[in-house]
C-alpha cells in the first residue's frame, strides 16, 4: 500500500465511530437529529479529526448519498477572491434536491489560508445563501479568520488526541494489518506524532514497510530521527562525568547518521526533563538549552555548542554528588 492508504482505510466514517471526541460527537449528533446545522469553525492542530468529523456528520445526515450534497475545497490551493465568486457561489445558490435535508454544507479546509480580500468576499456569500447552504470552515489558527466569519460561525475547537485513544487505534490497525508493534515501537509512534492520528497511523504504515516489526528504531528511522535511546546513553555518560565517551556518540549522531543537531537538542531536553535530579539543575540545564538553541539558530557549529551542554551535565553530576 502506497503511504496514507491506511490513514484513509481506518478514518472514521460515522459519528460513532470517533474517538476522544465526546462532547463534539454529541453536539453533531444533536444538529443531525433535528436536520439543521449553523455554519461551523472547525480550528486545531493537525491530524486531530476536523475534516473527519464534518464528513462523518455528512453521511450520517444525508446517508450513503452525502457526497452529492457537499462539495469539499481545499483554500490552501485555491486562496483569492475568485474561488469564492465562482466556485463557492455556484454550489451554495442552489439548493438540495430530494433530499430531507433543505441544505447542502460546503467544507472549505484550510480556510485560514484565505486572503482577506476572499474572506469578506465569504461573509457576504454566507449571508445571503444560508437558506440553501451550510458553511463548515476548517483551519489551524482562528486568529487568521476575521471577525465577521467568526461571529457569524458556531466555534469547535480541537485539542491533540490523548495518548491512550491514539495508542488504542494505532493497536488496532496493527493487529488487523498483521503487523508486530512492539511496546517501544508504539511509545515512539505516539511520541513522535503527538496526538496527530494521521501522523501517526502513517508512521505505522511506514514503519511496517521498512522493517519486519515496528520497534523505536524502525520508527525513528523512517523519521529520519534520533533515537531516545541514544540520547538517554550520551545523557547517562555525561551525568557520569564520561565527557569524552558521551562526546564520541554525539559525534557519531552528528557525523555517522548526519542528524539534526536541534533534533538532537529537543530530544535531549525532553529527556532531561524527565530525570530524577535537583530542581535547581534542571534550571540550569534548561538555561544553557536554551542558549545553545539560540546559537544553533545563529549559525554556530553544532559539535561545539551541544558538547556544551555535555559539558553542563558533568558538572552537575559533581556538584549533585557533592551533597
Amino acid at each position: 500500500m502506497s503511504s496514507g492508504v491506511w490513514a484513509e482505510k481506518y478514518r472514521p466514517k460515522t459519528l460513532d465511530e470517533m474517538v476522544d471526541r465526546e462532547e463534539i460527537v454529541s453536539r453533531f449528533k444533536s444538529f443531525v437529529k433535528d436536520k439543521n446545522l449553523p455554519h461551523l469553525l472547525l480550528v486545531g492542530p493537525a491530524g486531530v479529526g476536523k475534516t473527519t468529523s464534518i464528513l462523518c456528520l455528512a453521511r450520517d445526515l444525508y446517508g450513503p448519498s452525502y457526497q452529492s450534497y457537499t462539495l469539499e475545497l481545499n483554500a490552501s490551493d485555491e486562496r483569492g477572491i475568485d474561488v469564492i465568486r465562482d466556485k463557492v457561489k455556484n454550489f451554495a445558490r442552489t439548493a438540495a434536491i430530494v433530499s430531507e435535508v433543505s441544505f447542502k454544507i460546503l467544507i472549505l479546509d484550510e480556510a485560514d489560508s484565505l486572503t482577506t480580500a476572499a474572506q469578506h468576499a465569504l461573509r457576504r456569500t454566507m449571508e445571503v445563501y444560508t437558506r440553501t447552504c451550510r458553511f463548515c470552515l476548517i483551519g489551524n489558527y482562528s486568529e487568521n479568520i476575521i471577525d465577521p466569519i467568526q461571529s457569524r460561525c458556531s466555534v469547535f475547537r480541537f485539542s491533540p488526541l490523548a495518548e491512550q485513544d491514539v495508542k488504542n487505534y494505532v493497536t488496532t490497525i496493527a493487529k488487523k494489518e498483521g503487523v508486530k508493534l512492539i511496546p517501544e515501537g508504539l511509545d515512539a509512534v505516539f511520541e513522535a506524532s503527538q496526538g496527530d492520528m494521521r501522523k501517526a497511523t502513517n508512521l505505522l504504515q511506514a514503519a511496517a514497510a521498512t522493517q519486519g516489526e515496528v520497534d523505536d528504531i524502525a520508527v525513528y528511522s523512517v523519521l529520519g530521527k534520533v533515537s531516545p535511546q541514544r540520547v538517554r546513553e550520551m545523557i547517562n555518560l555525561g551525568m557520569k562525568g564520561e565527557f569524552l565517551e558521551a562526546r564520541e556518540i554525539l559525534r557519531s549522531l552528528l557525523i555517522d547518521e548526519g542528524l539534526a543537531a536541534e533534533d538532537i537538542l529537543r530530544m535531549a531536553y525532553s529527556e532531561l526533563m524527565r530525570m530524577q535530579m535537583p530542581e535547581k539543575w534542571k534550571v540550569r540545564i534548561s538555561d544553557t538549552v536554551g542558549e545553545v538553541d539560540f546559537r544553533l539558530t545563529q549559525g554556530a557549529r553544532p559539535e561545539i555548542q551541544l558538547s556544551t551542554l555535555i559539558a553542563k551535565l558533568a558538572l552537575a553530576s559533581e556538584d549533585i554528588e557533592r551533597r
